[in-house]
């Protein structure tokens, strides 16, 4: 640390989805194996995953995921604020972990329309928020040797960059090196990379040090001409060259991105103990959130995890799972205009399994008056359930620890529905009925003893001969995935080069790149 204040790094992609999170992560893994104490950081976060911290504020759940490649708590501070979409348009907006209500994309951004979120808002626009969220970074950097902080999107967004806060704005402002991440997978890396930086100002290219090239596949030898030539165009080196990784199941940003059909978590590669497997249909609803409940389904050996949106699919299901959402009443709307509310009634019938959690939970209930989320007042739910739910303005953030099945089991709660529970054997803060369960808990499957258990029950009520793993550990899993994300940071990029940069900051004399921003 310099003068009582950590340096820092800011991870840019040229696209969404270039690998700004697992970078992110890998670079604080890397760090914190090197004996440095460093924290993640996003000003500003759009996702349908979150997490509730440990003093109930709710922040993305990639940057509770780098807290935790970085072996820290999560706190506010690193993603102090988040919006989470209801739809195309509007977003709720979440400040320091606390909800202060709707706006419209165009109100956020720096237009008029929404409502107004409130005075912490200062009148809804995006840049009143750039001194809290660098009084965010400030103090994060007085307490951690360094921060790693990451950009949202693409910094060569021009008709946002007036408002930034999340990409260069925070670069510009706390004087943070940017290192460029671009997924040559997809395709056009070179002018990805190139176009980046040419499109932002000499102000803000002053700052970029270089590039990051994510999701190689094959002979780097054949990619090092073009990073001789991009280094010929830019004057900016190329700081590693990372391989594809097959497997990594780290949590993903956002849920709206999940592929309708066939999409399957990656897992452990490793064959059941019983005599079958266990197949899990997710009915990907709209406005899905904490999809990644289910990443502990797929880590058992033996179970096959699906996203499904069609009734038929629900068939040789021996689990359903209806995940949580932001919009429960536009859900429950989906799932009977698609016969799936059909297809989930006739299994609960046949005592087949089902599982609803958190939105999904209150979709199986008989009853939701909403004047909040939706605005619809009542409506009729799927009626599995003897639940009647009800939208309150104040937001439900807890981080509860219960006992079901015997076993003790850790959560995160985040919802405005209350629900009162008015009949069924109780399970965590919901029920169950026959093979329908229901809670609010967000990760109760995390919870190793717990999610055996309950695949047995499961098993039992399906009549599969699965077996769960004795010893299969979430917990380890996770930790091994991020290990593995170090790895591919100190294995392929040149973090000698890194550290200067991150204690040091961009090297001066970095050339312009014309035209620059219009």
């Amino acid at each position: 640390m310099r003068g009582g204040r950590g340096g820092g790094l800011l991870v840019a992609g040229t696209t969404s989805d270039a690998g700004k999170s697992v970078v992110t992560a890998g670079i604080c893994r890397w760090l914190v194996r090197e004996g440095l104490k460093v924290a993640p950081f996003k000003g500003q976060n759009m996702s349908l995953n979150s997490f509730v911290t440990r003093e109930g504020a709710e922040i993305g759940r990639a940057q509770a995921m780098q807290a935790q490649a970085a072996r820290v708590e999560p706190t506010a501070l690193m993603n102090p604020v988040l919006l989470k979409p209801g739809g195309d348009r509007s977003s709720q907006v979440v400040l320091m972990g606390k909800p202060v209500g709707e706006m419209s994309a165009k109100g956020f951004f720096g237009g008029s329309g929404g409502s107004s979120p409130g005075k912490a808002l200062h009148g809804g626009r995006q840049k009143e928020l750039f001194e809290p969220v660098m009084a965010c970074l400030e103090e994060l950097r007085s307490t951690y040797d360094a921060v790693i902080c990451e950009g949202a999107g693409s910094p060569a967004e021009i008709n946002l960059r007036r408002t930034d806060i999340v990409n260069m704005g925070v670069a510009r402002a706390a004087k943070l090196p940017v290192v460029v991440v671009g997924d040559i997978d997809r395709g056009g890396v070179f002018a990805q990379f190139f176009g980046t930086t040419a499109l932002l100002s000499p102000e803000d290219q002053s700052l970029v040090a270089g590039y990051l090239v994510n999701k190689f596949r094959g002979d780097v030898s054949l990619l090092e001409p073009g990073l001789d030539m991009l280094y010929g165009l830019t004057g900016r080196r190329t700081f590693g060259v990372l391989p594809y990784a097959h497997g990594l199941g780290i949590d993903e940003e956002d849920g709206l991105r999940v592929s309708l059909r066939g999409t399957v978590r990656e897992s452990v590669v490793a064959p059941p103990v019983g005599a079958d497997v266990l197949r899990v249909a997710v009915c990907a609803v709209p406005l899905m959130s904490n999809f990644t409940d289910v990443d502990a389904l797929a880590a058992e050996p033996g179970v096959v995890v699906r996203f499904v949106d069609r009734p038929e699919e629900l068939v040789d299901a021996d689990l359903v799972v209806v995940p949580g959402t932001r919009g429960t009443v536009k859900a429950l709307g989906w799932l009977r205009e698609r016969g799936l509310a059909d297809a989930l009634a006739r299994r609960a019938a046949e005592g087949r399994p089902v599982l609803g959690v958190c939105g999904g939970f209150q979709a199986l209930g008989e009853r939701i008056e909403d004047e909040v989320e939706s605005k619809a007042g009542v409506v009729d739910g799927l009626g599995l359930l003897p639940v009647r739910v009800r939208f309150g303005v104040e937001k439900t953030l807890a981080r509860p620890v219960g006992e079901a099945l015997g076993e003790r089991v850790e959560g995160y709660e985040i919802h405005h529905g209350v629900a009162d529970v008015r009949g069924g054997e109780p399970f965590l803060d919901g029920c169950r009925v026959g093979s329908v369960w229901g809670t609010h808990w967000h990760g109760s499957l995390e919870s190793d003893g717990f999610r055996r258990a309950f695949l047995r029950e499961v098993a039992a009520a399906a009549g599969r001969r699965f077996v769960p793993a004795p010893d299969t550990s979430f917990g380890t899993l996770r930790e091994e995935q991020l290990d593995r994300l170090g790895d591919l940071i100190e294995e392929h990029a040149d973090t000698d080069a890194l550290l200067r940069l991150i204690e040091e900051g961009a090297p001066a004399g970095l050339p312009f790149v014309p035209p620059g921003a219009p």
